[in-house]
């Protein structure tokens, strides 16, 4: 009976981060259909504020996936922070270096070519 119980509430969980997951997928499909101009046509740290909320979205549903499917939410506390802090860490350096060199490039590449906007 404990272990019914026990297969119950999992399988309740995986169901609530389905549906989570599948909402956050929705919001990025209906943002990434109707682009809307005011989010879409403005500049925000280096690029639009969609893009950044596509970002967000996705890193949101990366760390679902990653929390529940990969188990990690049994884990140690300080192995989860450091697998955690890693990925924070070279995620943000990441998007820096993407940020400063498409600057660059496009501040080197503008005489030479139309970038259509």
């Amino acid at each position: 009976m404990a272990h019914e119980a026990e297969h119950t509430s999992h399988t309740a969980l995986i169901w609530k981060v389905f549906i989570f997951l599948s909402i956050i997928t929705l919001v990025e499909v209906v943002l990434g259909i109707y682009k809307p101009a005011s989010l879409h046509l403005s500049s925000f740290l280096g690029t639009s504020p969609l893009n950044w909320i596509f970002l967000i979205l996705t890193l949101v549903k990366a760390y679902g996936i990653t929390w529940y499917f990969m188990h990690m939410i049994d884990e140690k506390k300080w192995f989860r922070r450091s697998i955690v802090w890693t990925s924070i860490f070279l995620l943000c350096y990441l998007t820096a270096l993407l940020l400063i060199e498409g600057s660059y490039i496009d501040g080197i590449m503008s005489p030479y070519t139309k970038w259509d906007y």
